[in-house]
């Protein structure tokens, strides 16, 4: 399928983009290549694959949220540009 000027003139309108007339060409050989290649791989044998998903097999490998209480309070809020009644007090957030 050979990309036509007036279809290069009409994405070009619908991207907003202003190319000029010697750019035409240059823009339907780009197009055409990436079709070309979108077709070869549209083409492409995957009867006999396996479904893959990822690269590898892990999922959800989060840690698990558990509450640790830390013992050393004062330690901690040493580090605080800014505490009020033992807790750091931090600006706030609308």
């Amino acid at each position: 399928m050979k990309i036509s000027k007036e279809e290069i003139l009409h994405i070009a309108n619908l991207a907003d983009l202003n190319i000029e007339e010697e750019e035409i060409e240059k823009y339907a050989l780009n197009l055409q290549d990436i079709l070309n290649f979108s077709n070869i791989v549209n083409n492409a044998p995957v009867d006999e694959l396996n479904i893959t998903i990822g690269a590898n097999e892990k999922k959800n490998v989060f840690r698990k949220d558990e509450i640790k209480v830390f013992e050393d309070n004062e330690a901690l809020l040493q580090n605080a540009p800014s505490k009020e009644q033992n807790m750091f007090k931090i600006p706030k957030v609308l």
